[in-house]
This record gives C-alpha cells, sequence and structure tokens, in this order.
C-alpha cells in the first residue's frame, strides 16, 4: 500500500522530524518527503497502516496534512 499526502512543509529538518515520528508510529514503513513538489509531498509505503493517523500525527505537530485524491 502507498498513500500519498499534501502537506505544507517546507524545511528538510523538519521533514527529518516528521518522518522520525511517523517512523516511531508505524515502523517498517517507507517514508519519505518530496519538499521540491509544489504540494510539498509525503509517500508512506508499507502494510497495515492507517492513512487518518498520519494525517493526525502531522497536524499535531503544527502542519497541515490530508491525504491527496487520485
Amino acid at each position: 500500500m502507498v498513500e500519498v499526502f499534501k502537506t505544507n512543509v517546507q524545511r528538510t529538518t523538519v521533514a527529518r522530524d516528521i518522518i522520525a515520528i511517523l517512523l516511531q508510529n508505524f515502523p517498517g514503513r517507507k517514508i519519505n518527503f518530496d519538499l521540491e513538489d509544489c504540494d510539498k509531498v509525503l509517500r508512506v509505503e508499507g502494510e497495515n497502516f492507517q492513512p487518518g493517523k498520519v494525517v493526525m500525527l502531522v497536524n499535531e505537530n503544527g502542519f497541515h496534512c490530508q491525504v491527496m485524491e487520485d
């Protein structure tokens, strides 16, 4: 399963911090940001994770996050 999210994360250091938080909650998943994309894309790849929880965790850290629709 791959889920793609639109965010407003701007800085690489912040992206690294958010990835660390997400990996604590979703160990073994592949998580990365594409900050060059206009949507500051966050991708989460792996089995058995809840996109809603990803959104919640990013939002709790002060950033906008929403699932990108196809």
